[in-house]
C-alpha cells in the first residue's frame, strides 16, 4: 500500500488507457471481455497485463478473470517476470481499495460489509482491515454457502466473520462497504447508506454495468482512482453523467490527487465517500516490480 501511495503521487509511470475489446458469447446474453493495460518506466520497467474477463464461468467451475502479467527489462525488452494476471489483480485492487480508505473513511471505522463472494473478497477485506481497525465484518452474496466459504478463510481468521441473507438488514449498521460484483445492475441502494459511511465500489468495470444506483451518487462525495478510466468504462458513472444528474466536476479527486495532497479527502465525520476503482496499469506495474524485488532478495 505503501508503494502504491509514493506511485501515485510522485509518479514516473507512463500508461495509455486500457485497451478494451468485447466479444461475443454464442448463445448467451452478456459478451466477454479482453482487457490489455500496458505501463512503463522510461529505462526502468515494461510491463503489460492481459486479462479475458468470463461472466459464465461459473458454469466451468472457473472464476471469470483470467490471464498473464509480463514484465520486461524497459531497455532491453527482456522478459522478466511472468505472473498470474488474476492473482495479481486481486492483491493490487484490494491495495489500491484499502490506500483510498486510508484518506476517505473515518479513521475509527470498525466494521465493514462485503457484498460479492469472487476471488477478490477476502483480500479487500483483509486489505480494508489493514487501512483501518476493522474487527466485525459481514458478507453477502448470491449464495449464501459462498459466503459462508468466505468467512471461513485462514487469512480472515483474526476478524469475527458473519456471512448474512440480507443486505439491506446489516448496510446501514456497518463503517464501510466493499462491493466487488460482475452484477449489471444496482445492488446498493442509495436510501440504505448512512452518514460517516465510506463506500468501496470495485465491480462495473464495463459502461453498461452498475453495482450502486441513481440515489448512491446523488448522496455521495465521489471520488476515482483515475479520471481517465472512470469516466469512460464504469456504468456507475457513465450512465448517471449521460443522464444529467452528475458531471465531470462532481467527481471531488482522483487517486493520485489524494496521494499528493492536491486535493482533500473525507473532510467531516458525516460525510458518505464513494470510491469507484476501475484499475489502473500503474497498480499493475508497482505490484509486479515489488514481487520481482523480493525474488531478487
Amino acid at each position: 500500500m505503501d508503494r502504491l501511495q509514493g506511485a501515485f503521487a510522485h509518479s514516473e509511470v507512463k500508461f495509455p488507457m486500457r485497451h478494451h475489446h468485447d466479444y461475443a458469447n454464442p448463445g448467451k446474453e452478456r459478451e466477454s471481455t479482453l482487457l490489455l493495460m500496458p505501463a512503463w518506466i522510461e529505462g526502468q520497467y515494461l510491463g503489460v497485463k492481459m486479462v479475458t474477463v468470463s461472466p459464465y464461468n461459473g458454469e466451468h467451475a472457473l472464476p471469470s478473470i483470467q490471464g498473464l502479467y509480463i514484465l520486461n527489462n524497459a531497455v532491453t525488452g527482456q522478459t522478466e517476470l511472468i505472473l498470474d494476471a488474476k492473482e495479481l489483480t486481486v492483491r493490487r485492487t484490494a491495495a489500491t481499495s484499502a490506500l483510498a480508505s486510508k484518506f476517505l473513511s473515518r479513521e475509527d471505522s470498525g466494521s465493514l460489509l462485503m457484498v460479492g463472494t469472487g476471488a477478490l473478497a477476502p483480500h479487500l477485506i483483509e486489505a480494508h482491515a489493514t487501512a483501518r481497525p476493522i474487527e466485525k465484518v459481514y458478507v453477502w452474496g448470491r449464495s449464501i454457502d459462498n459466503a459462508e466459504k468466505i468467512c471461513q478463510s485462514e487469512h480472515l481468521s483474526h476478524l469475527s466473520c458473519e456471512p448474512v441473507d440480507s443486505m439491506e438488514e446489516v448496510i446501514g449498521n456497518v463503517d464501510i462497504i466493499s462491493c466487488a460484483t460482475l452484477s449489471p445492475t444496482p445492488l446498493i441502494n442509495g436510501k440504505w447508506l448512512q452518514s460517516g459511511q465510506h463506500l468501496d465500489l470495485v465491480g462495473a468495470y464495463r459502461p453498461d454495468m452498475r453495482e450502486a444506483d441513481d440515489e448512491v451518487i446523488r448522496r455521495c462525495d465521489l471520488f476515482v482512482d483515475t479520471y481517465q478510466g472512470a469516466l469512460k468504462e464504469t456504468g456507475d458513472l457513465v450512465i448517471p453523467i449521460s443522464a444529467g444528474l452528475i458531471g465531470r466536476a462532481d467527481i471531488k479527486a482522483e487517486l493520485r490527487e489524494l496521494c499528493s495532497d492536491e486535493l482533500p479527502g473525507r473532510t467531516s465525520e458525516q460525510q458518505i465517500t464513494c470510491f469507484k476503482s476501475v484499475g489502473h496499469a500503474l497498480e499493475d506495474l508497482v505490484a509486479a516490480i515489488l514481487v520481482k524485488e523480493n525474488i531478487d532478495g
